[in-house]
């Protein structure tokens, strides 16, 4: 298992974790032994269930228990998971996430199903090299989220979660079509001017999709269908798509810019103090965020701020919160998607385990 680098150290190197290994013995057997817990390796079991999937089961999980019960369990998932005490962390809120995520993850007790992820496939026109990165969450820690991008559109989805969010949602989407001028750093400052800025943005865009649907309903209408071939009219959906994705690729192509003064707008919260004070590009983007066990989900508008080629972040308006991420710089072997197909259609599944 790899973890993430104690919060909120997003640029330090990620954890490794052995859960089970399996030894290759004669006559084309083997044993299983899970690493989980803190007595040394113990009897467990393997059963591949299908193609790209495999369960895993732990038949001793007394090994898994120490003598002091839940609660030295607790302490120690405390100091190895975040390198800290429960005293160290003063805020009620904070404790109550991080004590709902020892009991959501501690119940399982090693007897997991693994599914295979594939890395996104990337493209010369990419904005920045797409692969998994760290991010802050607040109070939830570090998560794992896979950057990947779809055209005029680039995408943020979980990889690990939270009780909020879930892992395979859209945490992020970055609209590659609408980048924003971010005022002065004085300006700047000022998170009413920033939210000003974000939210002609916001209302823009939905002009926009309200006409492309109007668009599309007049062309979809029998009797015109029936009177004459369907045509875009000038300025139609077919010139402005054409002109905002070549806006887009434009964008991406010229993808080192002049870098510029950055800084967080008063009241927003950082976890992570130490993010870059220049940054090369601003998108407007949406950010997903919902209640306890994933109630009431909304997107709600932010900025995508890209800093380097390996470190994004993201202004969560709404929460007044800042995400800083970080890319992962682990070399997996065999992850790379076989066709584009393939990729989108296992960020749909995953999506749809999530719900």
């Amino acid at each position: 298992m790899y973890l993430p680098p104690h919060d909120p150290h997003v640029d330090d190197p990620m954890r490794f974790k052995p859960l089970f290994r399996i030894h290759l013995m004669e006559r084309k057997c083997a044993t299983v032994e899970c690493m989980y817990g803190h007595k040394g390796p113990h009897n467990g079991h393997i059963q591949i269930v299908k193609k790209d999937e495999f369960s895993t089961k732990c038949n001793q999980t007394d090994h898994h228990r120490m003598s002091g019960g839940r609660q030295e369990e607790f302490r120690t998932w405390l100091r190895e998971e975040w390198g800290r005490t429960l005293e160290d962390i003063f805020h009620e809120h904070m404790q109550e996430l991080i004590l709902m995520k020892f009991i959501y993850t501690s119940q399982y007790d090693n007897c997991l199903t693994y599914r295979r992820i594939y890395l996104p496939p990337s493209s010369p026109d990419d904005l920045i090299r797409p692969g998994l990165f760290k991010g802050t969450y607040g109070s939830h820690g570090l998560e794992i989220v896979m950057l990947s991008f779809h055209g005029r559109k680039a995408k943020g989805t979980k990889i690990t979660g939270d009780p909020n969010i879930p892992a395979g949602q859209q945490t992020v989407e970055i609209d590659l079509a609408h980048p924003l001028e971010l005022p002065d750093i004085e300006n700047l400052r000022d998170f009413s001017e920033l939210s000003r800025i974000v939210l002609e943005v916001q209302e823009q865009v939905r002009r926009e999709e309200q006409e492309q649907e109007q668009r599309q309903g007049e062309e979809e209408r029998p009797q015109q269908a029936a009177s004459q071939p369907a045509a875009t009219p000038p300025g139609g959906e077919g010139a402005e798509g054409e002109e905002t994705a070549a806006g887009a690729e434009g964008m991406t192509q010229n993808k080192a810019p002049a870098s510029q003064p950055f800084v967080l707008p008063m009241g927003v919260i950082s976890r992570n103090e130490d993010y870059p004070r220049t940054c090369r590009i601003c998108f407007y983007g949406t950010g997903l965020i919902a209640g306890h066990g994933f109630t009431s989900p909304e997107r709600t508008p932010g900025v995508f701020v890209l800093f380097d080629d390996d470190r994004f972040g993201f202004i969560w308006l709404e929460l007044k919160s800042f995400s800083l991420y970080s890319r992962i710089k682990v070399s997996f072997q065999n992850a790379e998607a076989p066709s584009r197909e393939a990729f989108d259609e296992m960020l749909k599944n995953i999506q749809s385990l999530a719900t």
